[in-house]
């Protein structure tokens, strides 16, 4: 059975959907990223750990938790070279989780939002499965062949970017604009807004790596 993890961030957080979002999945172990841990004091919520430096965190918030038994803090300091979001991702990975979703990885810092999108490669590199989530966008990053059920499809749209340079024999099947046997490079935009036509596409890749974005309006 695969070991499912949360991390919740303190990017965009809409508390309706992040709620039903984990009722939806079976969590083995949740996880607050610094400003991430204001959602489950608003919420009720208790995650089995904390990460971060605190620079964002409501103190009075972590005073809370601090009270909470069975929680672990991973504290870290400002001046660190990795982000509060990677220093978690690794300690989830380290510990063994299959698959782990992020939410409140996206908002109004693009940096932030950029640097998440980029660790969804530490799932490449350990064979773990990691979803970017928020309301409007579920994203991963794959370097191998993929399949999704139009009745599981998150959102109307299915959008491809290449990660690497050039990302080749990209076929499509299944889909409103297939491709076969394509080379997909960087500063082009083919692969965005395509919609899966039939109850399955399927996503092949030769070589290289793609980003896969299923999004709504």
């Amino acid at each position: 059975m695969t070991r499912r993890a949360l991390i919740v961030a303190g990017g965009s957080i809409q508390e309706a959907f992040c709620l039903h979002y984990m009722q939806s999945y079976k969590f083995d172990h949740k996880t607050a990223v610094d400003f991430g841990l204001q959602f489950f004091y608003k919420s009720g919520q208790k995650p089995n750990q904390i990460v971060g430096d605190f620079d964002s965190a409501d103190q009075k918030v972590i005073r809370f938790f601090e009270k909470q038994e069975g929680i672990e803090w991973l504290r870290l300091i400002p001046e660190k070279d990795d982000t509060d979001m990677e220093a978690a991702l690794r300690r989830m990975i380290a510990d063994g989780y299959e698959e782990i979703h992020i939410l409140g990885g996206t908002g109004s810092r693009v940096d932030h939002m950029l640097g998440n999108v980029g660790l969804l490669g530490l799932g490449l590199e350990t064979d773990t499965r990691i979803l970017l989530v928020d309301s409007h966008n579920r994203i991963r990053m794959i370097q191998k062949n993929i399949k999704i059920k139009k009745t599981e499809q998150f959102g109307r749209y299915v959008s491809l970017l290449p990660v690497t340079p050039r990302v080749t024999g990209i076929t499509l099947t299944g889909m409103k604009y297939p491709l076969k046997d394509y080379t997909m490079e960087c500063f082009r935009t083919i692969g965005i807004s395509n919609e899966i036509a039939e109850d399955e596409a399927e996503i092949c890749l030769k070589e290289g790596i793609l980003l896969v974005m299923e999004t709504k309006d």
